[in-house]
Formats: C-alpha cells, structure tokens, sequence
C-alpha cells in the first residue's frame, strides 16, 4: 500500500480515527508520518489518545491540538496540572472536573458517547425508570406546547402524560 501523501513510498503507519459513526484510515510512509508531527518512535499514553494530545496533528482532518499556554492552569484546589493529569490519567480532586472541564468534556463525549452519565438501572427498576424519564420529558414537551400556545398538542401531551402516570384526562 502507497503513502497517501506521497505517493512513492510503502506506507508503513496506519492510523485510524472513529468520529461519531464515521472511520477515516491514514496510510503513510514514515518519512510522511514524521513531516506530519506524528512520533512514531516515541510513547504515546493512552490518556493523550483519548484527549488528542499526542504532539502531532490530529488524524484525518481533524482539529490540531492547542499549544500549552506558558502559564498552565492548576486546581485550586489539589494544584494538578494538565501536565500531571496527562502523565497519570487521574485527576486529583472533584475540583479538577470543573478546572479542565474544557478538555474533559470532549474526551468524556467521546469515551461515553453522551453529555450526560446515564449508569445502568437493575432490571426490577428498569420500567419505573423508564416510565419517570418519560414523564419527564412529556412534562417538559407540554410546557414548552403551553409557551408556544399550541393548545392542540398540549391537550394531546396532557393526556399522554395523564395516562402514564395512570390518571384519566382532567375535563
């Protein structure tokens, strides 16, 4: 297989990015891989693969990584650095979530697929679970029906969410 830079010489790095459902493969020459920023001879901790800070361009098209300002955040709290989380993959403190919540959130988004952590519900409380996040969101769908003043659906989502919550529709 040829670099995809190049074209001359036998691609011998091959990188491979998932973003959202979409796979995007990078076949280049070590010469390529090297103009590119990439250290292919070098450790990369996992922790710089999740939040794409491995030194080099991020892979196939995707957004650089930001140089480290000179004067690098610390927590208020426990004084870990960037640095230190990159090193051990750990935070030191609850502080630090809201500390680099700029770097946090993306890799989060990435490993979890979500904004939010959703956990996993025991099977007995799976349909109450269910039925309450539903609720909710019907309640939330009928306020915003009620602003709007879209009375037809908000009459129909009332009664949606009264025969949920396992009441007969007022009026």
């Amino acid at each position: 297989m040829q670099c995809e830079l190049c074209k001359e010489h036998e691609a011998t790095v091959h990188l491979t990015q998932v973003v959202g459902s979409e796979v995007k493969k990078v076949n280049l020459c070590e010469a390529c891989a090297a103009k590119s920023g990439l250290d292919i001879k070098g450790t990369i901790s996992i922790t710089d693969l999740l939040m794409g800070l491995s030194g080099g361009p991020a892979l196939a098209g995707g957004k650089p990584p930001r140089a480290a300002p000179e004067t690098e955040r610390a927590c208020p709290r426990c004084h870990m650095r960037r640095a230190d989380f990159r090193k051990t993959g750990r935070l030191g403190c609850a502080d630090c979530y809201e500390t680099f919540v700029e770097e946090l959130a993306p890799m989060l988004h990435n490993m979890h697929r979500a904004h939010q952590h959703t956990g996993k519900i025991p099977a007995r409380e799976s349909k109450r679970v269910q039925s309450t996040a539903e609720a909710a969101a019907l309640q939330k769908a009928l306020e915003k029906a009620v602003a709007e003043e879209n009375f037809e659906e908000a009459a129909r989502l009332r009664d949606r969410l009264a025969a949920l919550r396992g009441k007969e529709p007022a009026g």
